[in-house]
């Protein structure tokens, strides 16, 4: 007879669930869901436009906050079930589905504790993530793209909304930077670790001795900014400048000038976009990452002040936090936590899980 005892391991995870639940206070949660479907069911809603997409945008991020929260709920009580059928009818196939749903629920569970170490001013936003190239030509460009994409196979494994408001290509391949928009529950808090320098380490395909060759990319992450919260930007203090979109190759995507880019003078910020499809909704996107941009410098400086006053300046992070080795050995390290895997492959195809996971408990222990 099948005598499959999992109930260690289950009693292990509901104590581990009953903790993230309440932190995440699941009452509180499902009252703002209450007010916010209150809000998106007024007649007027649409009246307002800038405020009905916050309200939706509100509503969808906390439901999907709670759906996750309910789900692992619900598969640990089938869980039990499953166990129980799989002895009662000596079912080798239950008893494997079983252990496979434990290990699927213990990885949800996982996350869903990370995420509980996410409670700065800014975590649970939206994020901006900027890639661009560094030093190291043609193969920086190529590597800038292979980040890009990277980031958006992530967001696709873990069903964000991802969407590439610009990207600059470079002449020979790859691209000089590109602007991504991630519109996620605590996307910021969560990609935030990925800020930093790059490297890659390979044999450069575009280099026909077939010689090593190192490259560098820069990855910025900033919060995207609610409207109330933006920094107001004086009409006097940018310069923009509108053009036609275009692909690789400067191949026209579209026949007229509604691709917009805003320089802030003061600072010498410049932000692009060319996703939309007019130019006003390309500079409302602009406007909305360059406010998020200077409202995050101005709070940067705020601290760096305080720090200073305090007799305390420390570097929390370091000109290099990753590094890509794809030959003479396959490896991705975390210069920072230490983590490290040897299938830079799976890292690139948007595994990133792990480097996350240790980058935000290494952040919260540095913050001890």
């Amino acid at each position: 007879m099948l005598e499959l005892d999992l109930s260690d391991d289950i009693r292990t995870l509901r104590a581990t669930f009953a903790d993230i639940r309440a932190v995440v206070d699941v009452d509180r949660l499902a009252a703002e869901i209450d007010t916010l479907e209150a809000q998106a069911a007024a007649p007027d809603l649409w009246d307002n436009t800038e405020n009905a997409q916050k309200v939706t945008s509100a509503l969808s991020h906390r439901q999907s906050e709670l759906a996750r929260i309910t789900s692992v709920e619900r598969r640990l009580n089938d869980l039990e079930v499953l166990i129980e059928m799989a002895n009662e009818m000596g079912d080798e196939g239950a008893a494997d589905e079983a252990k496979a749903e434990l290990a699927g629920i213990r990885s949800v569970l996982g996350d869903l504790e990370i995420q509980t170490l996410l409670n700065g001013e800014y975590d649970s936003m939206p994020a901006v993530i900027t890639i661009r190239a560094g030093a190291g030509g043609v193969d920086a460009a190529d590597f800038a793209e292979m980040l890009l994409r990277m980031y958006l196979r992530y967001c696709e494994k873990h069903g964000y909304s991802a969407q590439v408001l610009d990207t600059s290509y470079a002449e020979e391949a790859g691209i000089k930077s590109a602007i991504i928009e991630v519109d996620a529950p605590y996307a910021f808090g969560t990609l935030s670790v990925e800020a930093g320098t790059h490297r890659l380490v390979r044999m450069s395909p575009f280099n026909s001795a077939g010689k090593r060759q190192t490259s560098f990319a820069a990855v910025e992450v900033v919060p995207l900014m609610p409207e109330t919260e933006a920094v107001e930007i004086p009409e006097n203090d940018i310069r923009v400048d509108v053009f036609r979109s275009s692909g690789p190759g400067g191949q026209s995507v579209n026949t007229t000038d509604s691709a917009v880019r805003i320089t802030h003078l003061p600072t010498g910020i410049v932000v692009s976009c060319q996703n939309e499809k007019s130019q006003i909704q390309n500079r409302a996107a602009a406007m909305r990452v360059l406010a998020s941009r200077l409202l995050l410098m101005q709070r940067e400086e705020e601290n760096a002040k305080k720090k200073e006053l305090a007799g305390n300046i420390t570097a929390s992070w370091g000109d290099q936090m990753r590094s890509y080795v794809l030959a003479p050995y396959q490896m991705v390290k975390d210069l920072r936590t230490e983590y490290e895997v040897n299938n830079p492959g799976n890292v690139f195809d948007g595994d990133l899980d792990g480097f996350i996971a240790a980058g935000i408990r290494w952040r919260k222990s540095s913050e001890k």
